[in-house]
């Protein structure tokens, strides 16, 4: 995410090359989640079911990048990538869930951050941050929450420095990492960790407890979708998609498994977060605990800024659409939608406040942000199936290939499953924050004098509707927590 990328988010002249597409998806996707995977792996399962989830969902994740690029090419005006492709395939309503969803995630995601910070600088040694859900550690990322507001709101160049050293940061701690523990790797800790300890539930529970972080840190595959309008060539859109998905799922990948041959995996899962420095201090000693901490705090800072500007373009361009209230598409003397960056920041401090009341703050963000994103990806790949059926039955104007029917009705299962597997407390919780948001819609439609809601609407609100009601009263009779 260089100062291109930025230039580009904020509708200058200059176009994406697909060498910075491919930079804006694994930009996106590589932030903080890949230093907590080993630790969320192996308090889930051992080598063995890993194996298996990787698999699972890296087959998963391809189909929907193959459906990411089978739309930027046969959907060349739809520009705003997940959410337009809801709109265009289900209508306005559905098509502005997508757009708030995908917000929301990306709010949640940067809750996150700010947590995984603090509970870095703990592992450090600063005390009264815990975990980094503590009053303390709250008011401090709030701090640096409303600073990278003032920052984002006087232009992307004055942020564009940021981007520049964290293009390094990312990938180099994580591929030293990589290195360090395949030289230091035991056999007998891999036979040991093949199986693991006695694992609650079947390996199918195993491997299923694993998928939402598994979506966490692939979040962003969709990124060159997002800038899609930005792009020199549609078709640079898709092929930066899937080489930017296969780059990091061998990163990812690798991280994970080198991890269970360094030490046994109970202590793997008892680690504080962020895992990677764990096993690398027991590796190395303390500084590769100071190593990988160091450059996971440039490098989540850096994600932090990439995701508040990817917030800010979705509801940005919704607004444009007229599918948000207009204010949210409102530019700032510096053409930042600075609207769009307020309520981003309001939300992420609402969110920082709800953590101090939950059991474990991070894996709440962390799961919080995959499942909001569930909806959005789904409704994606519904349109896919049906843009690809159409065109297989000679209704576009390329005929499509059976691959493309295939790999969108895969990438439907796929997502249908994840949803499966977030489990119904998530999906609740995910429909207490959508429903709300129902107000800005009916916002829209006013401004453009039109009626709240128009043909089926009424009932997708009440099924939103219901799912909020269902959510509170789990949450009060405490049938699911925080």
């Amino acid at each position: 995410m260089a100062a291109e990328t930025g230039e580009a988010i904020q509708g200058h002249v200059a176009k994406l090359s697909m060498l910075t597409l491919t930079g804006v998806v694994v930009g996106s996707m590589v932030g903080a989640g890949v230093f907590s995977l080993p630790g969320r792996f192996a308090s889930e399962t051992g080598i063995f079911g890993a194996v298996i989830a990787w698999i699972i969902a890296g087959a998963g994740m391809l189909m929907l990048a193959f459906v990411f690029q089978m739309l930027a090419n046969r959907k060349p005006e739809l520009d705003a990538g997940v959410y337009a492709y809801a709109k265009a395939g289900f209508g306005e309503y559905l098509g502005f869930f997508a757009a708030f969803g995908y917000w929301a995630s990306a709010c949640a995601g940067n809750t996150f951050y700010w947590v995984f910070i603090m509970s870095t600088l703990s592992g450090l040694g600063v005390a009264g941050l815990g975990s980094g859900a503590t009053l303390l550690a709250v008011g401090l990322s709030s701090i640096g929450l409303w600073v990278f507001f003032l920052l984002i709101r006087r232009g992307v160049q004055s942020a564009a420095l940021v981007n520049q050293i964290v293009t390094i940061a990312k990938l180099v701690p994580i591929i030293i990492f990589i290195l360090i523990c395949l030289f230091v790797l035991d056999p007998e800790a891999l036979r040991q960790n093949w199986y693991g300890a006695d694992y609650a539930g079947s390996l199918f529970e195993q491997v299923r407890s694993t998928m939402l972080v598994t979506v966490f840190v692939f979040l962003g595959v969709e990124g060159a979708s997002v800038y899609s309008r930005h792009a020199r060539r549609r078709t640079d859109v898709g092929r930066a998609t899937i080489l930017g998905f296969l780059s990091v799922f061998a990163i990812f990948a690798s991280v994970t498994i080198v991890s269970y041959g360094v030490m046994p995996m109970e202590q793997i899962s008892q680690l504080e977060q962020p895992s990677m420095a764990g096993i690398l201090e027991y590796a190395v000693g303390p500084w590769g605990r100071w190593f990988v901490s160091i450059g996971l705090i440039i490098s989540v800072l850096g994600a932090y800024l990439a995701w508040s500007l990817m917030a800010a373009e979705v509801l940005s361009v919704a607004a444009n659409e007229r599918d948000m209230p207009c204010f949210l598409g409102k530019l700032n003397r510096t053409d930042v939608p600075v609207n769009a960056v307020l309520l981003t920041s309001v939300l992420v401090q609402g969110m920082l406040v709800i953590l101090l009341f939950a059991e474990d703050a991070l894996d709440l963000a962390l799961d919080l942000t995959s499942s909001l994103t569930l909806i959005p990806f789904l409704l994606a790949a519904l349109y896919a199936v049906k843009v690809a059926y159409a065109a297989r039955h000679g209704q576009g104007e390329r005929r499509a290939s059976g691959r493309d029917l295939l790999t969108s009705v895969l990438a439907v299962a796929y997502t249908a499953f994840l949803v499966f597997a977030a489990g119904w407390h998530f999906l609740l919780l995910s429909f207490i924050i959508y429903a709300p948001a129902t107000i800005l819609f009916v916002m829209a439609r006013r401004e453009q004098g039109r009626k709240a809601f128009e043909g089926r609407e009424p009932v997708i609100f009440a099924l939103s509707l219901l799912g909020a009601l269902l959510g509170v009263v789990a949450l009060g009779a405490g049938w699911i927590h925080l």
